[in-house]
């Protein structure tokens, strides 16, 4: 068997592994000239880090990231809600994208050779036969196998031509800015900081690389976001402008973070529109499948995109090595995947994990609290966090399971 993946991102790459790794073979077609640091930081959960783990890649990863101590929940005015430990028996990261991606994109160079990538390679569409697939590449011929998966992202070629009437990328009507600032450690030096609300404004802000001047400061990953009907084009290299959210976070200045100087020393920004699109009801399509943001773009507030594509990429290995025919494999990989994935893109619009900070700044309006159990008791808390925890897959219970 082989397999053609089109786009070299996360899942593509994560896929290419997996497949080796059940002696199938794979090659990967990418749309991008040279892989460039481009990105900022990932939240790598430990369902994503459990896989990874698998291949065998977390002794490459852990120099290069910084080890997930908590994640901790604020209200506008600086005042802890929750601060949730990370279980230590199921390691978890932080870390720039660009250096998760190096690490994928090695290994499958080092493992599947260097003629298993392929830069430069747009894919404008695929026909399917009842032997295999062949794909397009705008001039530069095509490829041919006896599966294709589709994992070229949010504004997939392939799932355009699987749904055609299907249109633009929903936006949410809240833009997200994001960057990163070198910063001394805060709080516990390994957190993952969610404070405030969309409404008023809301910064997520972790270290994404550790000691990155020999005087202990490291690299900060923050996102913005804010409520803004404008939108702009679904764009992940897009540069954003700090004139355009920072009045919003003039006046936070908390004893342990002054998020002003925060944005302004930053040293990129992007602006993203948070986008998704509606969840569709099919995946596999006879010997072609979508995996990850092809499949269940969501809106980035619960740190699961990549980790959902991770999954996947084991999964449909998995259905590809045990299952009689492709077209059966395929179909397993979607029956695993599809509901569950699903309600995480629909979670993540109404009650990701900052629905917590919400519904505190709900009951107690424009002004901080004076004690958190008038306003929420722990079991609401808990029910909150650990409902979104047990949907993804991220639960110890889950974990254990896995």
């Amino acid at each position: 068997m082989e397999v053609v993946i089109v786009g070299g991102g996360i899942s593509g790459l994560t896929a290419a592994l997996e497949l080796h790794a059940r002696g199938i073979d794979a090659r990967v077609y990418e749309s991008a000239q040279e892989l460039r640091e481009v990105g900022v930081g990932i939240s790598l959960l430990p369902h994503g880090a459990r896989e990874l783990d698998a291949l065998g890649l977390l002794d490459e990863i852990r120099p290069r990231a910084v080890p997930y101590r908590e994640a901790c929940f604020f209200n506008s005015f600086g005042q802890l809600i929750h601060r949730d430990p990370a279980d230590p028996q199921f390691p978890q990261f932080l870390v720039h994208r660009a250096d998760l991606h190096g690490v994928l994109a090695d290994a499958v160079r080092e493992r599947l050779g260097e003629q298993a990538l392929f830069l430069g390679h747009t894919c404008t569409g695929l026909d399917l036969d009842a032997d295999g697939a062949t794909v397009e590449f705008a001039g530069r011929g095509s490829a041919r196998g006896d599966v294709v998966l589709a994992c070229d992202g949010i504004h997939s070629a392939i799932r355009k031509q699987l749904y055609p009437d299907e249109g633009e990328p929903v936006f949410s009507g809240v833009n997200m800015w994001r960057g990163v600032t070198p910063h001394r450690p805060i709080l516990s030096g390994g957190s993952h900081t969610r404070i405030g609300k969309v409404d008023t404004g809301k910064l997520v802000v972790y270290p994404i690389r550790e000691d990155i001047d020999g005087e202990g400061n490291q690299l900060m990953n923050w996102v913005v976001e804010i409520r803004d009907a404008r939108g702009v084009p679904v764009d992940w290299s897009r540069g954003g402008r700090l004139e355009d959210f920072l009045p919003t976070f003039e006046s936070w200045r908390f004893d342990w973070l002054d998020v002003p100087d925060l944005l302004a020393r930053a040293d990129v920004v992007y602006e993203f529109p948070m986008s998704d699109r509606d969840p569709v009801e099919r995946w596999a399509f006879g010997r072609v499948a979508l995996v990850g943001d092809a499949a269940h773009p969501m809106i980035p507030r619960g740190s699961n995109g990549a980790m959902q594509a991770i999954v996947d990429a084991r999964v449909v290995a998995d259905a590809l090595a045990t299952e009689p025919t492709v077209e059966a494999a395929l179909r397993s990989y979607e029956d695993a995947r599809l509901e569950t994935v699903n309600r995480i893109v629909l979670t993540n619009r109404t009650t990701p994990p900052d629905f917590l900070i919400e519904t505190v700044e709900r009951r107690t309006g424009p002004r901080p609290f004076e004690r958190l159990e008038d306003v929420i008791d722990e079991e609401e808390i808990r029910e909150i966090v650990d409902g979104y925890k047990a949907l993804t897959g991220s639960s110890r219970e889950a974990l254990r399971g896995r």
